[in-house]
């Protein structure tokens, strides 16, 4: 399936998740901005995927990840990073998201499992209370957090040697 295919609006991927629950397949959530993927973002979602038979990744809008991150962030648009983050191996379907928070895409959704990087623990996953009210399982998934965009835009900038 080509990796565009894979970048759904909110009902789609609510339509299509429930027919994976149907079908059995045990449904995984992750997310971030992704901007500049590197390799600690393909080890994160390849760890998640291997949580289960699907998994779903949130992407934050460009609006969003501009409020997290700061002026002249995002680098990708909200697209371009989308359809990256599809081509990865084990994403199942993307979902670009413009709230402060996932908490409203947990409720929509209702995956078994919501992975989180290594940059978190159970206890500070900011989504944890509503995983627990909907009985979503947290888990924390990918390598050691020593990978960064801001690192890597750092090592980009003029001067800054490779």
């Amino acid at each position: 399936m080509p990796a565009r295919a894979k970048i759904l609006a909110l009902p789609q991927l609510v339509a299509q998740v429930r027919a994976w629950q149907a079908a059995g397949d045990t449904v995984v959530f992750a997310n971030g901005c992704f901007d500049l993927l590197h390799v600690g973002h393909v080890r994160y979602l390849q760890a998640a995927a291997a949580l289960g038979a699907r998994l779903v990744v949130a992407l934050n809008s460009d609006a969003s990840a501009r409020r997290l991150k700061g002026p002249g962030r995002p680098v990708a648009s909200e697209l371009a990073r989308a359809e990256v983050v599809a081509a990865v191996r084990g994403v199942s379907a993307v979902v670009v998201f413009d709230e402060p928070t996932v908490e409203p895409l947990l409720r929509a959704l209702r995956p078994a499992i919501h992975a989180k990087g290594t940059d978190y623990t159970p206890a500070t996953v900011p989504e944890a209370a509503v995983a627990a009210e909907l009985g979503i399982q947290v888990r924390i998934a990918g390598d050691p957090k020593r990978h960064s965009s801001a690192e890597l835009l750092r090592r980009l900038r003029p001067g800054a040697g490779c």
